[in-house]
């Protein structure tokens, strides 16, 4: 027997879920037209694989994941693909994004199935691919890509699964009819998980205002093996709002309080949908992508609620008409719950991925909200905040644009559950003012990753402009260095020459001038000997005897510069000294 805990704070509000559940769950009709949006869960939209005028058939993959958490989009059906492009999504903003409009041909014509026969045989890598492949994501929460969690055991160790029946919001009856009606899928793909994150228990947490379907997924659990195979326990928790969310259903079943800012995985636990669940199993079994989910339509101008089957990209107002909507009536139309439902306007809006439920509610059943009043500071949002927040704070923090203040006061750790708002008695909107604190950090976020970004670009520029100036300094040190080296290499080489060479290298430039001395005297002796002669002075013969001397001391001088290893250019343009000699 699995003891159950107690979460702070929650709420009653009337449950309002006795009206969709009094029929079987029925298929809903096919529209003429599906608008299927790229993005149907948390992430990355998905990539299109498909063009304006492909033909394409049921269950074919027409957008394939973008980045790392993202999911496929499958046709729901067989036709042709009539528009890509921006239209109105199920959205909070209003706005519009991609889609892929298909029209139907009607013949609802399915591509082969191809299943696993037996997916223990497989790579556990593989089959979480598979499963990635079949586009399926959480289907009662915000629409995590459920591979993203099975990749979770990876890196973390899973002490315990899971898996989430509570259905806590007013009006949803989803998850309770697929238990009643089809708790052997669900089992099936509690099996397929626990293969896969090889948990040690798994826990199977349901309100109890849900008698049917905890008495037929008790006679499911009995009928098989499962419960003794794999330590499955079925926990019946009490109704509270909202007892559903996933940290509070881990404090409701394991007293475990999940730190903020992390991830249950961080705590050894990871939770699951019974929708998801039941989707894992149509694929791996059935080679079904997830290309429709049960949703409720209810509501006072409805005059058959029930739980439809449907085609993912059904717009609302095909299953309004089918549930016998009095337009007359209608006054608000919600897509999810009261509590953390959207209002929409549009009724061609889809069905996507994590669309559980559709309120046409009358004037009476939600009238519009009153006037604002001051906040009285009666404390009684803090009394019923299941993440134990201040409300009231993050209130005054949101509204004077504190945002580092209200993020430090643990913003981000509010699940928008609205519990505060239903209890204010003053009207004050509370969720939203935190929903524009959220939008404007994140905001803030983005631009200030963007910033951080072109620092970053800008210092990467200047450190390689930097890094190039000294790598053109260091090549230059390297060349002046170089041509150092080599002139104290060219000193060095003129030092060490031996000092016999030095000598006989002055030798040798010492006869070389005498020579060019001797030449010279000569020169003078000569020219004042013809001019002696020229003028028929006296001493002529003195003279001749003096130029005589010279000549031998000219040759001699010469001829001691040759043999020492000198050679005269100039010799070899002019008549030696003999041949002068002769001449005269």
């Amino acid at each position: 027997m699995v003891k159950v805990y107690n979460f702070h704070g929650g709420i009653h509000p009337p449950d309002n879920k006795k009206h969709s559940t009094r029929s079987p769950i029925r298929p809903a009709p096919l529209p003429d037209r599906l608008i299927l949006p790229l993005q149907q869960h948390i992430g990355h939209p998905a990539t299109p694989l498909v063009a304006v005028g492909d033909c394409v058939l049921k269950g074919q993959k027409i957008a394939e994941p973008a980045g790392r958490i993202s999911a496929a989009v499958h046709a729901p059906t067989s036709g042709r693909i009539s528009y890509i492009g921006p239209h109105p999504i199920p959205h909070a903003s209003g706005l519009e994004a991609d889609t892929i409009v298909l029209d139907s041909d009607g013949k609802d014509e399915w591509i082969t199935h191809q299943p696993i026969s037996d997916y223990r045989q497989m790579k556990k890598s593989e089959l979480i691919d598979f499963i990635r492949e079949a586009g399926i994501a959480g289907l009662g929460g915000a629409g995590f890509p459920t591979d993203v969690k099975l990749h979770l055991g990876d890196d973390h160790i899973v002490n315990t699964l899971i898996i989430n029946a509570a259905e806590c919001e007013p009006y949803i009856t989803a998850d309770d009819m697929l238990l009643r009606e089809r708790a052997d899928q669900v089992l099936s793909g509690i099996e397929i998980l626990a293969h896969l994150l090889q948990p040690s228990h798994i826990l199977i947490g349901i309100e109890d205002n849900k008698a049917h379907a905890i008495r037929s997924l008790s006679d499911a659990l009995q009928q098989t093996q499962l419960k003794t195979k794999l330590n499955i326990d079925l926990v019946v928790v009490p109704t509270k709002y909202p007892s559903g969310g996933e940290k509070q259903l881990i404090k409701l079943l394991t007293n475990v309080e999940v730190p903020s800012g992390k991830i249950p995985a961080d705590v050894g636990i990871v939770c699951q949908n019974v929708g998801t669940a039941a989707a894992i199993h149509r694929a791996v079994h059935l080679g079904e992508p997830l290309i429709s989910r049960i949703v409720t339509v209810t509501g006072e101008a409805v005059g058959h609620p029930q739980n439809l089957e449907v085609l993912i990209g059904t717009p609302f107002e095909t299953l309004l008409q089918a549930s016998e909507v009095d337009h007359n009536r209608l006054f608000r139309l919600v897509m999810g719950g009261p509590m953390m439902g959207i209002s929409v306007e549009n009724d061609q809006i889809p069905v996507i991925k994590t669309t559980n439920c559709i309120i046409a509610a009358t004037y009476d059943e939600m009238p519009p909200a009153p006037p604002a009043q001051p906040c009285i500071r009666c404390g009684m949002c803090e009394q019923v905040c299941p993440a134990e927040l201040l409300p009231q704070q993050l209130y005054w923090f949101a509204k004077g644009r504190e945002f580092d203040k209200a993020r430090h006061h643990n913003l981000f750790d509010c699940i928008e559950c609205g519990a505060c708002a239903y209890v204010c008695p003053s009207s004050i909107p509370l969720v939203q003012h935190y929903r524009f604190a959220k939008s404007e950090i994140r905001n803030e976020e983005a631009e200030q990753k963007k910033a951080d970004h072109a620092r970053i670009r800008f210092e990467a520029r200047q450190a390689r402009l930097e890094r190039e100036l000294a790598e053109k300094e260091q090549k230059r040190k390297e060349r002046a260095e170089a041509a150092a080296k080599q002139q104290l290499l060219r000193q060095r080489a003129e030092d060490a020459k031996p000092a016999a060479e030095q000598s006989n290298e002055a030798e040798l430039k010492q006869l070389k001038t005498a020579a060019a001395i001797a030449r010279t005297k000569l020169k003078k002796a000569r020219d004042a000997l013809k001019n002696a002669e020229d003028k028929g002075q006296e001493g002529i013969e003195k003279m001749q005897e003096t130029v005589k001397d010279l000549e031998l001391k000219a040759e001699q001088a010469h001829n001691a510069w040759i043999s020492a290893g000198g050679e005269d250019p100039a010799a070899k343009a002019s008549p030696s000294i003999q041949q002068e000699t002769e001449s005269l």
